[in-house]
Formats: structure tokens, C-alpha cells, sequence
């Protein structure tokens, strides 16, 4: 994969670190000398204190802080320090570090098919040969091993996942007007009406998100094709063997736009999707009265709703309705962070074991807005019913799919599915849909 002089140095300039170190920022011991650093279950009876490992990932702020707290029961028994680097530029930016031969310990990829691409290279530390087959299934349900298993080695372990499927409400106002939670995709769109109708606006869409701007319509389109088009065409459409110009994908666009490009419908007008950032896009639910009575988003959205926001309370979700039960009664998208290692060291191995067991998340779940994909996590440390419920959503799906831009190849997934989804809706209509899928076909690592 090349890179041009110009991107390199952009993405450079663009980085803005988030470090979180062992001790109050600064980089020293974790604990005090006197302490046992071989009584642990990770280094093999190693003492590895001041050691460090470089973590580098997508997510920052709040996220960046719940990861912290995550590795504190390791950093606190092995006294090595894990330093954490996240950035909104991440997809660029791992790319520059691996092939200038400066790759982190290990990085965070919420796009499986980018870190595929290192695998592809050789630069990929394979897991297999690190922990038995039988520790990985102890671990983690078969399907996770597969979506982890890339060119014939284990790629990477999972630390997060989220459900994608959900639509937030504001819960007080909602039951105020007595608005219905929609079971079918015709019930959404007459709701959708009824707001309308009463004078307000259905649905709060932001899309931008600095480097990576263009996932949270790739997340619609994805949900949507879930929902229109067989399960198999589907996997066909993530290997590149169903072109984006296609029927069933071009379906997918068409539906969204039903909603995304009705001016009644979106708050703030077409004008106003791609910039305002998706952090700040719930906000909208929360004004008095409501400015948008829709957001569709992760179960990770919570993080980034105004300080006192509790949910259950001042905000719910519903499960993003079927719109074909033939084809798929029960749908569910989700994702998750996949740690591909580029580094080995009796430091590094000794986290990874760390991350690869539920442990290492019991602090981010009980902080709520997170799932574990750990078999070992347990329920109790969910901190509410709505924690249980996301999990419920991926357990009775029907079928579940990993985001499909997170699995295609980096050139695609994080790229041309994210620009020219971006620029089809920044310049809707004088942008044609037939281009832009065309365009996404074109950018196809071989043809």
C-alpha cells in the first residue's frame, strides 16, 4: 500500500495525542518498587515492571479515558505502563507509522479490513503463534475467531463490541406526545410522519468525524442492506463479489435516502449532515423541546450525550425495525475493535493475554455503553438493564453482521466507501448515485 509525501505529512500535522500514562502523565514506574510484580496472571512470573507498551487507536475523550481505567488492575500488578495514543486521524495515520517502520506495540482497529491490509504485508504479529487454539475458544465464541482469522493467521484479538441497530428517543417528551415504538420499517416512516405533522423534526444525522468522516452513513446503508437484501448477498458485498453497483446495494442507498434526503425530515436541513460531527448530533434530542426525535446510532453514543444525561431516564432506543422479514426477520449490524500487534516483547505478550480475557473490560462495561465479546465477561458487571439489553439485541439476532466497511479492504472500507458516500450526500442531487457506486467499484484493491 503507498502513500503519498503530501498524506503522510498532513496526517502528521493533523495528530492531536491523547496519552493516558500509568501515573498522573507521567511516565514512571506504576507502582512502588516494594511491590510483587510477579504475582499476576499475565507475564509468567516476570517481573516487567517500567516496561512500556504504545497502544494506538481511534477513540479518544471519554472512550480514551474508559480504556485507561480498563488496563488500571494490570498496570497495578505488573507495574508496566500501558500508554495509550488516539486520534480522530487513526486510519491515516497507522498507516504512515507501520510502513516508516514505527509501528505501536499494538493498535486498535475498529476497521478489520485496514488491518488486513498489514497482514497482507507480513507486518502483523500472528496470535496463533502466541495462545493455544483451545485459550482463544475459552475466550471467545468461534465466530469471532473467524471474522479475528485473516490470510490463514489469527490477526488480532477483540477487546470491544457494540450494537449498531438502535434508535435513541427523548424518553420524557416521547411518552409526553404518547409516540409508539415502531416494530416494522412502515411503522418508522409513518412516525417519522406524525412528527412532521406535528410540527417537529424526526431525525437528528451527523456524519463528521474529522479523518474518518463518511462512517455513519456507511453504518445506514449497511444496516439497510441487512434489512432489503438476502444475508448471502451481503457477505458477497463485503468480499467485493456483489459490486456496489448493484441492485441490492443500490436499493440500500435509495431507502436511506428516503429519509436522509427529505428536507422535512432531518434537522437542519440535507445542508447540515455531513458537517455537524456525530458526537454532537444527539444534542439535538435533548433540547426543550426536542429539535430531532430520532437519532440512530451505536450503543456506544451515550459517551458523547451532555454531562447528567442518564438513559432509561431522560433517553432510551428502540431496535431499528425489519423492513423485509422475509429475508431477514431479526437483523442486527454491530462491530467491535479488533488489537493487532506489530511488536514482540515479554511486555507486549503480557497485555495481550491481559486484553484477551473479560477482566481486562469488566471496568469499561461497568461504565455502561459497552459490550464485551469476552465468553468470561460477566452479566454482573453490567450496569444497568439497558447494558443487558444491548447484549440481548446481539444474542437473539437474526442474522448479526459485522459492520461491512470495517471487513472490506482498507482502500474501500476506509476510504472510498467513506468519501464518496460523503460527497454523494454533501452534493445531493448533482451528484449522481450511479457515479458513486461506480467510484466505490473502481477503488477495488485488483480490478
Amino acid at each position: 500500500m503507498k502513500r503519498t509525501t503530501i498524506i503522510a505529512v498532513t496526517a502528521l500535522v493533523l495528530l492531536v495525542p491523547v496519552l493516558f500514562l500509568a501515573c498522573g502523565g507521567q511516565e514512571e514506574s506504576a507502582a512502588a518498587p516494594s511491590a510483587d510484580f510477579t504475582a499476576n496472571a499475565w507475564t509468567d512470573g516476570q517481573d516487567l515492571s517500567g516496561t512500556t507498551v504504545q497502544v494506538f487507536g481511534a477513540f479518544v475523550d471519554e472512550d480514551a479515558r474508559r480504556f485507561r481505567r480498563s488496563m488500571q488492575p494490570f498496570i497495578d500488578e505488573t507495574g508496566i505502563n500501558v500508554v495509550y495514543e488516539g486520534s480522530g486521524d487513526f486510519e491515516s495515520l497507522i498507516t504512515v507509522r507501520v510502513e516508516g517502520g514505527s509501528p505501536p506495540d499494538m493498535a486498535a482497529f475498529p476497521q478489520p479490513g485496514l488491518l488486513g491490509d498489514f497482514v497482507a504485508g507480513g507486518q502483523v504479529i500472528d496470535m496463533n503463534e502466541w495462545f493455544e487454539m483451545s485459550y482463544l475458544q475459552d475466550q471467545y465464541v468461534q465466530s469471532w475467531l473467524d471474522m479475528a482469522t485473516m490470510d490463514g493467521i489469527m490477526a488480532g484479538f477483540w477487546h470491544r463490541a457494540n450494537v449498531k441497530s438502535l434508535v435513541w428517543y427523548p424518553k420524557p417528551a416521547w411518552e409526553e406526545r404518547g409516540y409508539p415504538i415502531p416494530e416494522t420499517w412502515d411503522e418508522l416512516i409513518a412516525l417519522s410522519d406524525r412528527i412532521v405533522a406535528d410540527g417537529g423534526v424526526p431525525w437528528a444525522i451527523g456524519m463528521e468525524s474529522a479523518g474518518a468522516t463518511g462512517w455513519v452513513g456507511t453504518d445506514w446503508i449497511e444496516d439497510i442492506m441487512l434489512r432489503t437484501a438476502p444475508v448471502e448477498a451481503y457477505d458477497r458485498w463485503v468480499t467485493g463479489d456483489l459490486p456496489f453497483d448493484s441492485p441490492e446495494v443500490r436499493r440500500a442507498f435509495e431507502v436511506m435516502g428516503e429519509i436522509w434526503f427529505n428536507e422535512d425530515y432531518v434537522v437542519g436541513g440535507i445542508d447540515a449532515i455531513v458537517g455537524v460531527p456525530f458526537g454532537d448530533a444527539p444534542n439535538a434530542l435533548f433540547a426543550d423541546p426536542p429539535a430531532a426525535w430520532m437519532h440512530r446510532q451505536a450503543s456506544f453514543i451515550p459517551a458523547f450525550f451532555p454531562a447528567g444525561v442518564e438513559v432509561g431516564v431522560d433517553v432510551d432506543f428502540f431496535y431499528l425495525p425489519p423492513i423485509d422479514t422475509s429475508v431477514a426477520p431479526n437483523p442486527v449490524l454491530g462491530a467491535g475493535d479488533i488489537y493487532g500487534v506489530f511488536n514482540d516483547r515479554p511486555e507486549v505478550r503480557a497485555l495481550a493475554r491481559y486484553m484477551t480475557q473479560g477482566i481486562s473490560t469488566k471496568a469499561w462495561v461497568e461504565a455502561g455503553g459497552f459490550v464485551s465479546p469476552h465468553r468470561d465477561a460477566e452479566l454482573s458487571w453490567y450496569p444497568t438493564d439497558t447494558d443487558r439489553r444491548f447484549a440481548e439485541i446481539i444474542a437473539n439476532a437474526d442474522p448479526f453482521r459485522f459492520d461491512a466497511s470495517d471487513l472490506m479492504p482498507g482502500p474501500v472500507g476506509a476510504g472510498s466507501f467513506w468519501s464518496e458516500i460523503t460527497n454523494y450526500v454533501n452534493n445531493y442531487p448533482s451528484v449522481s448515485l450511479q457515479q458513486t457506486l461506480r467510484n466505490i467499484d473502481n477503488s477495488w484493491p485488483g480490478r
